[in-house]
């Protein structure tokens, strides 16, 4: 089960919750222009209001408060505190940070900030993006300025969240900003994100400082044992697991995937040393779980985030699903951490996100949300399990803490515990939030 120690939390990010898009400085970044794109958000929504974190901060961080949170992972925004990506820090910016910080710690909580959860400066991505290695030694710079701001009250760090959503769907499908569909790029965004995390961590660590990572990991198995399903199951597992987990807790990237990816480019742009780097700069891993995926062998090519590999299909697993679409299945995050703890060298795990949108309804007594306590329930004891099992997970971050701006689905999926009204701002615990407030207190299920 779950040890005292064991830290309970919530997570958010920037651009999903803060709004002030035009305010004290910051500058605009990709989501700024892809949401302003006709067309790319639906019901035509942008995150410049969202849920007004940025002005209703010290209300939400009493309200974690009052749910007993140890920890609350954050985001901060990068045009926020570099408008244009380079050069000079916007104080203002920062000192939002730094407020929210010492709010949290004022309150007991744990800041746990994560330096880029998507929200590049447009002035990089007119530069190259990702895809360009520059973008990677401006993240480590970038990193260098708030560690020295922050350096001295915040002890755990995370430098990326998901960096395949970042790389494969804002440059391979188009789904999430940039826009850009170009799968070669998109390969060479995944390197540098992966280039800039070791860079950032290397600037940032040291005797109090843990430095992290979060991937979007899931439990791929194939719907038979046909060589094609097979395959389809190893090709999607290297390209949604182990592009990352590998470079990252052994060194190097596997084999087999720069074999399918080399369909797509070559891999010109992995210099020297830059294994090396990325390889030795973990001190813990964050691990954010949603679905599995069941796939199988397809004989009619298709085009997706999975580039390199076209004959593959998405099969339904006949689960129960969640307002996204998504199959719920917590034996998943079970096998999941099972495998990160059997085939990786061993380093200490969180789950950084969790959690499923549902379609909420407000009663005049509240939000009853029951689906989404079954879901949390069924994870926890699948993380619970896992820990019984030797698994190193030292904590649990449920997604969302707050209704928000779900990125290019608007504000329709609501995954909050705790439910926003956009058009007031006001903010109304559910069903869950209470549930989980519980948890907490009894230090488990």
């Amino acid at each position: 089960m779950f040890d005292p120690g064991f830290l309970w939390g919530a997570a958010t990010s920037s651009y999903q919750i803060e709004g002030a898009v035009a305010e004290d400085g910051r500058g605009p970044s990709i989501w700024d222009t892809f949401a302003a794109t006709p067309g790319a958000i639906q019901g035509g929504d942008t995150g410049a209001v969202a849920a007004d974190h940025y002005h209703r901060f010290p209300g939400d961080v009493a309200l974690m408060a009052g749910l007993g949170l140890r920890g609350y992972r954050f985001s901060l925004a990068w045009p926020r505190i570099q408008p244009t990506g380079s050069g000079a820090v916007n104080q203002r910016g920062l000192d939002f940070y730094r407020r929210l910080t010492d709010t949290l710690l004022d309150q007991g909580i744990q800041p746990w900030p994560t330096l880029y959860h998507w929200d590049l400066p447009q002035p990089l991505e007119d530069r190259g993006g990702w895809p360009a290695r520059d973008t990677a030694e401006r993240f480590a710079e970038y990193a260098a300025l708030v560690h020295e701001a922050l350096g001295d009250r915040v002890t755990h760090w995370t430098t990326l969240n998901e960096p395949w959503c970042s790389a494969f769907l804002g440059y391979a499908t188009g789904r999430h900003a940039p826009g850009r569909r170009d799968p070669a790029a998109a390969v060479r965004a995944a390197h540098h994100l992966l280039l800039g995390h070791g860079l950032a961590a290397e600037t940032i660590r040291g005797d109090d400082s843990h430095v992290g990572i979060t991937l979007n990991l899931t439990h791929v198995t194939p719907v038979g044992t046909e060589p094609a399903d097979l395959d389809a199951a190893r090709r999607i597992d290297g390209m949604q697991n182990r592009l990352f987990l590998d470079p990252l807790l052994r060194g190097a990237y596997p084999d087999d995937v720069l074999a399918d990816l080399r369909e797509v480019t070559g891999f010109g742009h992995v210099h020297d040393g830059d294994l090396k780097r990325i390889g030795a700069s973990l001190d813990h891993l964050g691990v954010n779980y949603y679905a599995p995926m069941l796939v199988g062998g397809s004989s009619t090519p298709t085009q997706s985030a999975y580039v390199g590999s076209p004959l593959v299909r998405v099969a339904d697993g006949g689960r129960p699903r969640t307002a996204m679409g998504w199959e719920i299945d917590e034996r998943g995050l079970l096998e999941l951490l099972l495998r990160l703890k059997d085939d990786y060298p061993a380093v200490p795990l969180y789950i950084t996100e969790n959690g499923a949108a549902f379609d909420d309804v407000v009663e005049h007594d509240g939000v009853h949300d029951a689906h989404r306590v079954a879901y949390l329930d069924g994870h926890l004891r699948s993380c619970a399990q896992a820990i019984g099992h030797g698994v190193p997970l030292k904590g649990y971050f449920v997604w969302s803490l707050l209704d928000n701006f779900e990125w290019s689905f608007g504000y329709g999926p609501r995954f909050g515990i705790v439910h926003v009204d956009y058009a007031t701002q006001h903010r109304t615990p559910k069903d869950s939030a209470r549930w989980y407030a519980e948890v907490i207190r009894r230090g488990g299920l």
